[in-house]
């Protein structure tokens, strides 16, 4: 069976197989239905890189500049740049501790759901104990629970524990409502591996443990690296819990918050801070795009 448009294949007289490119018109048939959505991801891609664009030629420019001209004349004008603002915002004592606080708290708040959901999720999927399907359930039930109605009471208990306006206390509240999506992704994931491998793992004498680091965990970089994407993002760009949970410590984007409040138009400072939060972020997830790419196909085609 062959699908129309896809290239066919015939037998020559020496056994070679000479391969048969679609017809012309097929290709233009084909070309025409992909056109719209073509169009349709050019427009969105566009329609979020002129802003970023944008934001990058203003962190460039002085203030006046920025007051009297429109970031674009940048392009007409390239003395208008300079990387002076840069240059005064990583001289900042404020702005480089909170990118450094900021980095702890994505890195904290990215491993360790990562690692207890991984641990959980192989649990779920390959071990049987009293009640397994009931609290998966409760699990894909915590989903649902916004974290707003979360931050009084843990504003609470932190004060209780003395942890509040730390960095532990921020790392453990993104933990703790990253765990319900990760053991859920995890989990759906895990199952897709044959229980073969694991039945002569355990056939060999191999702990549970060890199989979870040497069979588990190589299977499931693909899906691990896609969370660890998702979850580094939204740690990073986090603003309402660090407002409610923190003072004097403070991520990149209170800092900018703090700035725009404070000073208003004080642009110098607010555009290229901004632009560099933006920047991390999407360096790491252009690192680890192919890894996100395997984790988002993974298990669609058997």
């Amino acid at each position: 069976m062959t699908t129309a448009g896809a290239p066919t294949g015939t037998m020559d007289t020496g056994g070679a197989v000479q391969v048969r490119r679609p017809a012309l018109s097929a290709r233009i048939v084909r070309s025409l239905t992909t056109l719209p959505l073509t169009i349709l991801l050019a427009a969105i891609a566009v329609l979020w890189l002129v802003p970023t664009f944008g934001l990058l030629m203003t962190s460039l420019m002085a203030p006046d500049d920025v007051a009297e001209q429109g970031w674009w004349n940048v392009l007409a004008e390239p003395s208008l740049a300079s990387l002076e603002n840069y240059r005064e915002v990583l001289s900042n004592d404020s702005i480089t501790t909170a990118l450094w606080t900021t980095t702890w708290i994505a890195i904290g708040g990215t491993v360790l759901p990562i690692l207890i959901g991984a641990l959980a999720a192989y649990a779920f999927a390959f071990l049987d104990f009293p009640g397994r399907d009931w609290l998966f359930i409760g699990v894909v039930g915590l989903l649902v629970v916004p974290l707003q109605m979360a931050l009084i009471p843990i504003f609470s208990l932190y004060n209780s524990l003395g942890i509040f306006d730390t960095i532990l206390s921020l790392v453990l509240f993104h933990t703790a409502f990253a765990l319900p999506f990760a053991i859920f992704l995890l989990r759906n994931f895990f199952v897709g591996i044959p229980k073969e491998l694991l039945e002569a793992a355990r056939i060999d004498g191999a702990s549970e443990m060890r199989i979870f680091l040497r069979v588990i965990l190589p299977l499931g970089v693909p899906a691990l690296a896609s969370l660890a994407i998702f979850q580094f993002l939204w740690t990073w760009n986090d603003l309402l819990v660090a407002l409610t949970l923190g003072r004097d410590t403070q991520p990149i984007t209170v800092a900018i918050f703090s700035q725009l409040r404070q000073f208003g138009s004080n642009i110098e400072v607010i555009a290229p801070a901004a632009f560099i939060s933006l920047a991390i972020p999407l360096v790491v997830f252009l690192a680890f795009q192919r890894y996100f790419v395997q984790g988002l196909l993974a298990g669609s085609v058997k």
